[in-house]
């Protein structure tokens, strides 16, 4: 039985799961939530993910959800002798998870911030998005210019190999750069643009924006 992997294609933690399995070469059956008809409200979908949340997968009835775990127990259970999406060597485990850590408190809060104001809200002349998109663009900013210091010394955000701690940053890089109209952000910093051409273009995750998911 195929892995199922259940959730949007315009969700951005959607793809980064797919983005994982494409790069592990897991095949998976997609299963597109219907978010606007309330799917995820319903109690068949609440028995799989209590939150009412995207995404979830069940591979034989063992499910799971939240897109950082199931990224890890993908990884975790399929990996190969040419495909290592986290490392195993005490030092190289370190610096990934390290590399995993900055992107939950250094990266996603600015970013998503930042998409949410200028993406997923709609223009509602009542609702000031711009001073909260601004704030979160200047951390932004500010968060960017460390990356770059970092990928000045290694080729990845986790270490010299790429790993989750990349793929956990291209879902929503993509959503505020390219949607959000902030292409400069990265191009404008030469290791972060150096890094970011190189995961953006891998093979896996321009399957998933051609395919959706």
């Amino acid at each position: 039985m195929a892995l199922k992997l259940c959730g949007s294609p315009i969700s951005t933690r959607t793809r980064t799961v797919a983005a994982t399995c494409k790069e592990l070469n897991v095949p998976y059956e997609f299963v597109n939530v219907d978010l606007a008809g309330g799917e995820h409200k319903t109690a068949e979908f609440t028995a799989a993910h209590p939150f009412s949340q995207i995404p979830y997968i069940d591979e034989d009835g063992f499910k799971l959800f939240e897109s950082r775990a199931i990224s890890r127990y993908l990884a975790k259970k399929y990996a190969g002798d040419n495909t290592k999406l986290i490392p195993t060597g005490p030092k190289e485990e370190a610096l990934f998870e390290q590399g995993v850590s900055i992107e939950s408190s250094n990266f996603y809060p600015s970013a998503i911030g930042y998409a949410s104001e200028k993406v997923f809200k709609p223009y509602n002349v009542q609702y000031d998005s711009q001073t909260r998109a601004a704030d979160c663009l200047a951390t932004l900013n500010v968060k960017l210019d460390a990356y770059d210091v970092l990928l000045g010394k290694q080729k990845y955000i986790g270490g010299n190999e790429y790993t989750l701690a990349d793929i956990f940053r291209l879902a929503y890089g993509a959503l505020a750069l390219i949607q959000g109209g902030q292409v400069a952000l990265f191009e404008s910093r030469p290791s972060v643009a150096r890094w970011w051409k190189d995961i953006s273009n891998r093979k896996a995750w321009l399957e998933v924006i051609e395919k959706g998911v």
